[in-house]
């Protein structure tokens, strides 16, 4: 099984940024965190790179759901949305949900694993049809 899935866009990282958002929140992810990663490699290691967003985003009621399976979920949440600059482009990569089955052993868990793998595949499919 593959750790992600992603999207191609033809439109500029920013613009990209802004609708990921606005497509989590379509299928009831909030973003909890927001890392930009281009900033972090300059300030702390004088590092140049491309545009590159790591959003944690959480759907509490799935969360609620497979904290109740397994506490120590926690540690493979939230779900790791990456927005990152490419050329002209701007690729968009969630992990996949279900890794959480694979990785914990837990069966219990792949109902909670299949809905928010099927609202994040909504999500980056959404994505694709509006325009640049």
């Amino acid at each position: 099984m593959d750790y992600g899935m992603s999207v191609r866009l033809d439109r500029p990282f920013g613009q990209a940024a802004e609708q990921v958002r606005a497509a989590l929140k379509e299928q009831g992810f909030g973003v909890l965190t927001e890392i930009d990663v281009q900033a972090t490699m300059r300030e702390k290691l004088g590092e140049q790179m491309e545009p590159y967003l790591i959003l944690g985003a959480c759907n509490p009621p799935l969360a609620h759901r497979a904290l109740g399976v397994d506490r120590r979920i926690g540690l493979l949440l939230p779900c790791n949305v990456v927005v990152r600059g490419d050329g002209e482009q701007t690729v968009v990569e969630a992990l996949e949900p279900r890794i959480m089955v694979t990785v914990t052993g837990q069966a219990e868990l792949d109902p909670v694993a299949q809905e928010a793998a099927s609202r994040l595949e909504a999500a980056l499919d959404s994505l694709t049809s509006l325009t640049a």
